[in-house]
């Protein structure tokens, strides 16, 4: 199999000096691979060096192909419209230039006469056939804009896809899509993902551990009942080496007090003075020799068997577990907390659509501390909903109520800004907490 990436001896570190993984050493050719691993472990700082946009701390990446990527976060410009997603507003600009007669040499240099229609088609294929290619890219939903994002990948024809996340904002339909689309792509894959569905059609998985790399051949199934029985020989391992140390510790001690058992033997013949005072100082010399040898023989074993145990439990991943206490809302049983009447929401006039409604008619209530799932397929108008929700839009039909403050946790996590600490991060979104309150 011909390498499209080699990673060599990769070693990378955290901000805060952390080693992520270590001589991380990798070909990845014409095959789908699966990377996965818990939050934290270092996915995506891996992405980001195979993609060339971070330098290791050592090793290094080598690319013998053209690499494109889908990206986890999208968060297109303003005023970006979907063939600016697709990457095709300048050249598609530039043949309607020649074909109205007015280009230039650079345009006929760069003219692709297929990318039209094989725009069109990813398009299709992706579930947007119907999208206009000057559709504003902020009308999108986020499964829209990721199935965009994989038409992108399909009209570039790289020989090599990084796929951070792809599922992520799909619905059920939109993770077949992708799935189907993996299917056919003849090229080379690294898909980082938490789905399983999607990570059974695998060829092989990497994953990443705080303890390195590992490489499974074969899809997910394979590799989670590789997977167990590594954990449960590690396990094995370790119990044994546990109980091995405990055995050579009470082998230790049985020595030593058979050991003072017959110095003290010695010690009452010596004060009874019944043997000659040569042979007492002969068995006395004897006794500290043998005491001497059982003290070095019982370090090496104590030794030797906290090695082994050290062996073991580095054969074992440590895992921290997150788990939150959420306090009560305290909003009393009959308190208002959001109403909507006959809400209807319509783009204005001039962008996609014209003015189509992406909403109408919608009426609830939600009264107390209730819960309520917003459910429905991309582009239906989930976002634009809890958009209406929390004010951000106002509705071009009936009306919105809000009863209480309200807080937001959207799929991009966007409230949380990349070039402040977390503790920055929670005193800006918490600025009446305390010391404690932030720790």
């Amino acid at each position: 199999m011909t390498a499209l990436l080699t990673l060599d001896n990769l070693t990378q570190l955290s901000p805060d000096g952390r080693v992520l993984f270590e001589r991380l050493t990798l070909s990845l050719g014409r095959e789908r691979t699966g990377l996965v691993g818990r939050n934290g472990v270092g996915k995506t700082t891996l992405v980001r060096l195979i993609l060339g946009e971070a330098e290791p701390a050592a090793g290094a990446v080598a690319v013998a192909g053209r690499v494109a990527a889908l990206r986890q976060q999208l968060s297109p410009p303003p005023g970006a419209t979907l063939a600016d997603l697709l990457g095709v507003a300048a050249p598609l600009a530039a043949l309607a230039r020649l074909e109205a007669g007015q280009g230039g040499e650079a345009d006929f240099a760069a003219a692709d006469w297929t990318l039209s229609q094989r725009t069109l088609a990813a398009l299709a294929e992706m579930g947007l056939a119907d999208a206009a290619l000057d559709r504003p890219a902020a009308t999108l939903s986020g499964g829209q804009a990721t199935r965009a994002a994989l038409a992108a990948l399909i009209v570039a024809e790289p020989d090599f896809i990084v796929m951070d996340e792809p599922t992520n904002n799909l619905d059920a339909d939109g993770r077949a899509v992708v799935a189907a689309m993996l299917e056919r792509w003849r090229g080379g894959a690294l898909v980082v993902s938490h789905d399983r569905s999607l990570l059974r059609r695998m060829d092989r998985i990497v994953e990443l551990t705080s303890l390195g790399a590992s490489v499974y051949g074969g899809n997910y199934d394979l590799y989670a009942a590789r997977k167990a029985e590594a954990e449960a020989a590690a396990a094995r391992g370790l119990e044994q080496a546990r109980e091995a140390l405990a055995r050579t510790e009470r082998g230790i001690q049985a020595s030593r007090e058979r050991q003072a058992s017959r110095d003290a033997a010695g010690r009452r013949s010596r004060a009874k003075n019944d043997m000659p005072k040569m042979m007492l100082n002969a068995r006395a010399e004897q006794a500290e020799t043998t005491g001497g040898a059982l003290s070095r023989l019982a370090e090496r074993q104590r030794a030797e068997a906290e090695r082994d145990l050290a062996d073991a439990e580095a054969r074992i991943e440590r895992v921290r577990r997150l788990a939150f206490e959420l306090p009560p809302s305290g909003l009393p049983a009959g308190r208002q907390v959001l109403s909507f009447d006959e809400v209807g929401f319509a783009w204005p006039p001039g962008t996609e659509g014209g003015g189509a409604p992406v909403l109408g008619g919608v009426s609830f209530r939600l009264v107390g501390p209730e819960r309520i799932a917003v459910t429905g397929p991309n582009g239906a108008g989930k976002t634009t909903l809890i958009r209406l929700a929390l004010g951000e839009l106002a509705p071009t039909a009936g009306h919105v109520r809000r009863g209480v403050p309200a807080a937001l946790l959207d799929q991009r996590a966007a409230q949380l800004r990349d070039d402040e600490t977390l503790l920055e991060n929670f005193r800006r979104l918490n600025p009446v907490a305390d010391a404690n309150g932030a720790h």
